[in-house]
């Protein structure tokens, strides 16, 4: 995520309205969704565990009343214990428990329902048992909530204003119990790639989405509208009555811009289409056949696998830094994932710093030097950025000139390459650029700024 200085959203009308009280329309088939096991393996027992290293295929269906702001959500996830060691809770993520004063209905595992809570952004999950390893269960998750009408503080993840709506990490989706409060912009989020996401969308009215998946079906009235994505680590939805597209190929990507009218579309495809060329040659290969480059209500350029933000109001000379620093987080964070709360370095450090290269603008820090290896709720709202980014994108330009560039490129195409899919942690990426020198890297730059890992 990148912060640019935005202009003032006036609030607009609405009409509250109640979404329908009527039971939704069956969740989208699970299909794909095979597994060696059978679903519901539970047995008694209680084992005080939960982990993030769960295979989890999602299916939603997603009703949105543009008039009143509403969604509801009726959302399905089969999940294969993968992790080694018995669970007997899953910890999902949605952003909708912390700032859309969800409603949550009975939460269901394998069709029985539990006592599931909310703590935060996170719906908590009992089992009613011990799920052993490679086990199968079935958690189905309903919810109604609210997006917000502004952009104030963390609000323009999950609102309806200036004729969008932006849907973050609406979907519960498995991930650790994560503290939603922090003292800076830091990404309070950690989440696992999943394989299969399917999800139905269903509008009071036509809407032009874009979302993390690809469309696969529309209804004939327009109303509704079916995706699906593969490898994916979230799935971001954004929609407008109004939204425009331009679109232009880049190797195998078709590279795509949804814009409202009074919004410069061709200088946004150039800044997302330009970026994303000079990041595929040096950091390898994308791997999707779509990248969208998704105009947001507001707020802070944001990232999700697939598909940046770009906020409404962005001024001409922040477009090509901010689409450059959103795009690198296609490969880290999308691609790669790492623990955006614990290791705030991981993604927004490498992707600044490749965002950075690409367009020749490194800068010093306006900051003291300090370290690198906290988390997002260890820095203040004033250092954040310029610790994290600046220093930690300068720290990574340091090793490339001690390696040479050809090197240091080389080994991170290999780190990339190596993690793609997984979630990575600090060192691994660090321990990849000393093992591709003679040099000691850690003794010359690394141990210093990371005393938890050295």
């Amino acid at each position: 995520m990148a912060r640019v200085p935005r202009r003032p959203a006036a609030l607009l009308a609405v009409v509250l309205a109640v979404l329908t009280a009527a039971a939704p329309s069956p969740a989208v088939p699970l299909a794909r969704a095979a597994s060696p096991v059978g679903a519901g393996q539970i047995v008694p027992g209680s084992v005080g565990r939960s982990s993030l290293e769960l295979d989890a295929v999602y299916r939603a269906n997603l009703k949105l009343s543009w008039a009143s702001r509403a969604i509801w959500v009726d959302s399905t996830a089969v999940i294969t214990n993968t992790s080694g060691a018995e669970i007997d809770r899953v910890e999902l993520n949605t952003i909708a428990a912390r700032l859309g004063n969800i409603r949550l209905r009975p939460v269901t595992v394998d069709g029985v329902a539990v006592r599931a809570s909310i703590s935060g952004q996170t719906i908590l999950v009992p089992l009613g048992g011990v799920l052993p390893v490679d086990g199968v269960t079935r958690i189905r998750v309903r919810f109604s909530a609210r997006l917000r009408s502004d952009l104030e503080g963390s609000d323009w993840l999950f609102t309806r204003t200036n004729g969008i709506a932006d849907l973050y990490r609406w979907l519960p989706w498995v991930s650790r119990r994560v503290t939603f409060e922090r003292p800076n912009h830091g990404d309070p989020f950690v989440t696992p790639t999943s394989r299969d996401v399917r999800v139905r969308i269903t509008t009071d009215r036509r809407l032009v989405l874009a979302t993390t998946g690809d469309r696969v079906s529309v209804s004939p009235d327009g109303l509704t509208q079916t995706f699906a994505a593969e490898n994916v680590r979230d799935f971001t939805v954004t929609a407008a009555t109004d939204y425009q597209t331009r679109e232009r190929v880049v190797g195998s990507t078709t590279v795509r811009v949804w814009f409202r009218p009074g919004t410069r579309g061709a200088a946004w495809l150039d800044a997302g289409a330009d970026a994303f060329a000079a990041l595929e040659e040096r950091l390898g290969p994308y791997g999707y056949p779509t990248f969208k480059v998704v105009q947001s209500a507001g707020g802070a350029g944001m990232e999700s696998p697939g598909l940046i933000w770009i906020p409404t109001g962005t001024a001409a000379v922040n477009l090509r830094y901010l689409a450059a620093h959103e795009t690198a987080h296609l490969w880290f964070y999308g691609i790669v994932g790492s623990d955006q709360v614990r290791e705030p370095f991981t993604d927004e450090a490498a992707a600044d710093f490749a965002a950075r290269s690409v367009l020749g603008i490194h800068r010093a820090s306006r900051c003291p030097a300090a370290r690198l290896d906290r988390s997002i709720y260890d820095y203040s709202a004033r250092c954040y950025f310029e610790t994290v980014y600046i220093q930690g994108g300068n720290l990574l330009d340091d090793a490339r000139q001690l390696m040479g560039s050809d090197v240091f490129w080389a080994a991170l195409r290999g780190y990339v390459e190596a993690n793609r899919h997984r979630l990575a942690a600090t060192s691994t990426l660090l321990r990849t650029l000393d093992d591709a020198t003679p040099l000691d890297l850690a003794g010359l730059l690394f141990a210093p700024r990371f005393p938890r890992i050295y």
